[in-house]
């Protein structure tokens, strides 16, 4: 007899999609009045997009490693590769721009937020499907 599948409590849910809208919303911001040029800005946008793409795609890649699912050769390569250089991308961004110490320490720890946020919400939402197909 197979046991019913663990899931998540709605205040979980709730509080993950929060702290991901919360980081997102906080990056969003501070990019907008980032006091640089606009090629700048649109670089450090590109760089904060990155990351989150690449943070879903490991995410995902972990996950389907750990329950023996087949994968293409090289792409454990690509999804670590691509977070390795989005992190490092974003990170030499936000210390070469000519910013005040203040705003570049909010857009780094709203950075570091939506990043652990994105790996928590991609966990939540596995789970959830996980769950729905074990019913």
């Amino acid at each position: 007899m197979q046991a019913a599948p663990r899931r998540d409590t709605p205040a979980w849910k709730t509080q993950v999609w929060i702290s991901f809208g919360a980081a997102a919303l906080l990056c969003g911001s501070g990019l907008a009045w980032l006091p640089v040029t606009p090629i700048e800005r649109a670089f450090m946008v590109m760089a904060y997009v990155f990351c989150l793409c690449a943070a879903f795609v490991l995410a995902k890649s972990v996950r389907d490693r750990a329950a023996g699912l087949p994968e293409a050769p090289g792409w454990r390569l690509v999804a670590w590769g691509g977070l390795a250089t989005a992190m490092g991308l974003t990170g030499w961004g936000l210390s070469v721009l000519a910013i005040p110490p203040a705003h570049g320490a909010f857009l780094l720890v709203a950075w570091l937020f939506l990043m652990s946020s994105a790996f928590t919400l991609a966990k939540t939402l596995r789970d959830a499907q996980e769950a729905e197909c074990l019913s």
